[in-house]
């Protein structure tokens, strides 16, 4: 995604975490049973459930080998993340902020973590990552040059009194103890870097399980839905 994409994912992203407590603000009981709300709530959900699409084409082999022949995997990824987070916008709008099922709270918090941990995992982690590989770099070029300078140090120390005033060269002149501290400092940098890596690295186990807790309340939310609001219809 470029860079105008993850501003508009970030602005969606915010936009939730701003309608989610709008209950504070706003509250219309009768709205999720509207038209309106009603066609909300049928948008969300097929959202969600579109959202099962990438992870099929990625990890069903005969299904990428047909799917990806006209339609790339990034792109996929891309629609994936738009309706994971468009499809609880629609959700919580739906709602009306009546939060007063248990069920429907558990879904509303249960999207709210699906949403958050996705973020997390695919824009932090990847910022995370380019920030761990610039520091290596870093790193990789200051021990080269910590080596050099040790080099031409030792060498100076093995030239004879006689001529050690003789012996010149920039490299045996810098000091060495400042570049010893500075990557000391990246060393331990990058090592605390890399431990929030590996504990984020997690996310992708913790995202699909609640998913999967998700799509359940999901299902219950249509089956209640359909139960009690249309067995009435003749």
């Amino acid at each position: 995604m470029n860079d105008r994409e993850k501003l508009a994912v970030g602005a969606l992203v915010a936009l939730l975490l701003f309608l989610a407590p709008g209950y504070l603000l706003h509250v219309s009981p009768r709205f999720a049973g509207s038209l309106a709300g009603g066609m909300l709530g049928v948008a969300g959900a097929t959202l969600l459930v579109l959202l099962l699409v990438y992870p099929l084409v990625k990890h069903v082999t005969w299904l990428n080998t047909r799917v990806t022949r006209r339609l790339p995997l990034r792109s996929l990824l891309t629609f994936h993340v738009y309706a994971g987070v468009a499809g609880p916008v629609l959700g919580v709008l739906h709602s009306g902020h009546d939060y007063q099922s248990p069920l429907g709270i558990a879904l509303v918090v249960v999207m709210l973590v699906v949403v958050l941990s996705g973020f997390v995992g695919y824009y932090y982690l990847a910022y995370l990552s380019a920030g761990l590989r610039q520091q290596e770099g870093t790193l990789a070029t200051l021990r080269d040059a910590y080596n050099r300078m040790a080099g031409a140090l030792a060498a100076r120390e093995a030239i004879p009194a006689g001529i050690a005033g003789k012996a010149t060269g920039p490299r045996a002149d810098v000091p060495i103890l400042p570049l010893v501290d500075t990557i000391a400092e990246l060393e331990y940098a990058i090592g605390a870097r890399e431990k929030v890596k590996r504990i984020l690295g997690r996310w992708m186990v913790a995202h699909v399980s609640v998913s999967i807790v998700m799509y359940f309340l999901l299902a219950l939310h249509v089956w209640s839905g359909l139960y009690y609001g249309l067995r009435w219809l003749p």
